[in-house]
């Protein structure tokens, strides 16, 4: 019996863009018995892999006691192949056949890579895998009792750094244009997608919307029943957010809005998916200044040309 040990992200939209790599892993080792590592807030996109037996689940802590934790949970099994796209230490201290540990930092020193080509290099695999979701069957039924058969705009105007946040008053202006009478998606339900915190900026979203149009799911989802709503959308328009990736993962017509953010690296996956930014290019390498930023630095871009782009998506893949 094979043994696997996939140490995924933290980070919901680093878990769901690596997620075509497990896939890959379990169509290739059928029959194999699969140990998933993560953090909590990722955890439960993984309850109804196939084959995953096991989810350690790796709430951070001082001095990388999170990692300690791990390697005391798994240094006793003996596994065929441990993969880890952290590039943590830990993974060279475990009994392991072939083990693959992702590298760290820009290939060739310059170029930058998406992330789903960055989890496929773990394997030399070209073309990468696509992220895939695992929906159970409760998740499912409870999208269902949420969300209608009819036509569904998913929006998400929160993110996790106000920086990245697309001013909300244009998300309501959208949602309008598009539902409104001679909009793209005329008389459709608005959903607002968002977790515990983000009800303001769901509030002023749906600004000016008939309340019977307007679902509010923010903070009311695990991440796995968000993920099956964001399946049942038409469309959904969001900034760079875990959510962005779920919706295009679940294989929803997808807009991401980018500014300080560069969507070379995470813009949404997939053929049915667009990315438009604010600005001039971003520069990953100089993220890390604005992690204090407590304010939009989207401002720059303007409803016009995302009403445009969403109007595309739903033109081209909404019957």
């Amino acid at each position: 019996m094979t043994r696997i040990l996939f140490i995924s992200s933290t980070r919901i939209g680093d878990a769901v863009l690596s997620s075509g790599l497990l896939d890959h892993l379990i169509g290739t080792h059928p029959g194999a018995r699969v140990t998933v590592a993560c953090g909590p807030l990722a955890a439960p996109l993984f309850r109804a892999v196939p084959q995953v037996e096991a989810v350690i689940v790796m709430a951070k802590r001082k001095g990388g006691g999170h990692w300690i934790d791990l390697w005391r949970r798994t240094v006793t099994t003996r596994w065929d192949l441990v993969i880890d796209l952290r590039g943590s230490a830990t993974s060279w201290f475990l009994l392991a056949r072939q083990r693959h540990v992702k590298r760290k930092g820009l290939v060739n020193g310059h170029a930058p890579r998406h992330k789903v080509e960055e989890a496929g290099d773990v394997l030399a695999l070209s073309p990468p895998p696509a992220p895939r979701l695992w929906l159970s069957q409760e998740a499912k039924a409870k999208a269902a009792s949420l969300l209608p058969d009819g036509p569904v705009l998913a929006i998400a105007p929160a993110a996790a750094a106000p920086f990245k946040e697309w001013p909300r008053e244009r998300f309501a202006a959208l949602a309008r244009a598009l539902t409104g009478e001679g909009g793209a998606l005329e008389g459709a339900v608005v959903a607002v997608f968002g977790g515990p915190g983000d009800e303001a900026a769901a509030k002023a979203a749906v600004d000016g919307i008939d309340a019977d149009r307007v679902i509010d799911l923010t903070g009311r989802l695990a991440i796995d029943e968000a993920a099956a709503c964001l399946a049942r959308a038409s469309v959904f328009v969001g900034n760079d957010s875990g959510l962005m990736h779920l919706a295009a993962a679940a294989g929803t017509p997808t807009l991401g809005l980018f500014g300080p953010t560069d969507e070379r690296l995470y813009g949404p996956w997939g053929e049915k998916t667009r990315a438009i930014r604010a600005g001039g290019p971003a520069e990953e390498r100089e993220r890390g200044k604005l992690r204090f930023a407590q304010q939009s630095l989207m401002g720059e871009l303007a409803l016009e040309p995302v009403l445009t782009a969403a109007e595309s998506l739903i033109a081209r893949y909404v019957r």
